[in-house]
């Protein structure tokens, strides 16, 4: 009897080996982090179908296998930071982010469901896959604003170049009539265009639409765009407009403009630069955030935000609360604080909020794409923003100047103090 137990013990362990199946395999470990082959195989499976796409010809398999596998490890080096430092990315967030990449490609969200599932890419990937870049960007630029050092000089040397007065120079958006003048015509008949003109620009000052007009009437390239020019530098505009743009309000049409081709009509519809700041309504707004997480639902984080209003309403100190309770990094350590800043900088419904708020008083409980809010405005002010603006444009185009050059540097300082292992 024992003989036999050994034997059928020894019999069904060897059935069992020859009918054991790997399913994956660890492809590289990095620090606390493993990558599976699987990973590798789905991202040469996406890199393969981008080529094909594109029309270009793949590299030997071997060869995109090891560039994807270095993506991968600086991928997981970055996501393991991100973890580290708490960044998270709400489904809300998730969801908006979807929607905006479908917009782009000129679909719907199902639509764009749609496509992903005629490419063979799980929708579920693309939302993980989306989640990772939204975390890996916002280390990055975590990172680099701390890496990426502009000195006041560094800015007012640039604003003093001819590139940098092109760069943060103002920008105007005009729409132009144009009642040609015919080739070789008389005074007299250059004189009816001009008089046409004039009735043109009247129908406009009674009400009359103009990009209607410049439909009808405008014999000029982009008359079937309502005579739209599109945005455009004061370097770019004709030279008989650029210097009347600029001195223009927005809405404001002036003309006729007499050149050799005819007779124009031109109306800003809009600008912006520093000049187009000017002067801003600005609020110092403090706030706490409460976001929905793997462990707390979306019920439960409007309990909890309710629950930590109330304690600020009976005295408890909101920097204390922000530091210890809100789920913005960018404000929490400084007691929920967003400084100084424009309606414009937030999403509507904060907007909304702020701007309706007395000053030192505490909103309700509200909801954004990013969780749940509430808020106190501690001060309002009118700040010209020309100057500063400018300076602003300027070290934002120095600091993308250095980005991605400092980026590759931080990279691979990061690559070389991991600990990593490549199994395959």
């Amino acid at each position: 009897m024992r003989t036999l137990l050994i034997t059928l013990l020894f019999a069904w362990g060897t059935t069992a080996s020859a009918n054991v199946v790997i399913l994956d395999r660890i492809a590289a470990i990095v620090d606390d982090a493993v990558i599976m082959e699987s990973e590798v195989r789905e991202r040469m499976r996406t890199v393969k179908a981008q080529l094909a796409g594109s029309g270009s010809a793949a590299p030997a398999d071997d060869v995109i296998r090891r560039q994807i596998v270095e993506r991968l490890i600086v991928e997981s080096i970055q996501m393991q930071m991100a973890t580290r430092a708490g960044v998270r990315v709400s489904d809300e967030e998730l969801n908006e982010a979807m929607r905006r990449i479908a917009a782009q490609n000129r679909l719907s969200l199902d639509q764009f469901r749609g496509a992903l599932a005629r490419d063979g890419m799980p929708y579920a990937d693309m939302r993980e896959q989306v989640r990772r870049e939204i975390m890996i960007g916002r280390v990055q630029q975590g990172i680099m604003r701390n890496r990426i050092e502009i000195s006041d000089q560094e800015i007012q040397t640039f604003l003093d170049s001819d590139v940098g007065e092109a760069i943060t120079s103002d920008e105007f958006r005009l729409a132009h009539i144009l009642l040609a003048i015919p080739s070789e015509a008389s005074g007299q008949e250059i004189n009816a265009v001009k008089l046409q003109a004039e009735d043109v620009l009247r129908q406009i000052r009674a009400g009359a639409d103009f990009q209607t007009l410049a439909v009808e009437k405008s014999a000029g390239q982009n008359a079937l765009e309502g005579g739209d020019l599109g945005w455009r530098k004061p370097a770019q505009i004709p030279t008989m407009f650029s210097d009347i743009a600029q001195n223009m309000d927005i809405g404001d049409v002036y003309g006729p403009i007499k050149s050799g081709s005819g007779f124009h009509l031109i109306k800003l519809l809009q600008k912006r630069g520093a000049k187009a700041e000017g002067k801003v309504d600005q609020t110092r707004v403090r706030h706490i955030l409460i976001q929905p997480s793997e462990i707390r639902t979306l019920q439960e984080a409007k309990e909890l935000a309710e629950s930590l209003r109330l304690e600020v309403a009976e005295g408890r100190d909101f920097e204390e609360v922000a530091k210890l309770f809100s789920d913005d990094p960018g404000s929490a350590l400084s007691g929920g604080d967003l400084g100084w800043s424009r309606s414009a900088d937030f999403v509507s419904e904060f907007a909304q909020q702020m701007n309706d708020a007395d000053i030192n008083e505490l909103t309700g409980v509200f909801r954004t794409e990013f969780g749940y809010h509430f808020l106190e405005v501690i001060g309002r002010r009118v700040e010209d923003f020309s100057e500063r603006f400018k300076r602003n444009q300027a070290e934002n185009y120095l600091r993308s100047q250095m980005f991605d050059e400092e980026l590759d540097t931080w990279l691979r300082e990061i690559r070389e103090d991991a600990y990593i292992e490549i199994r395959i």
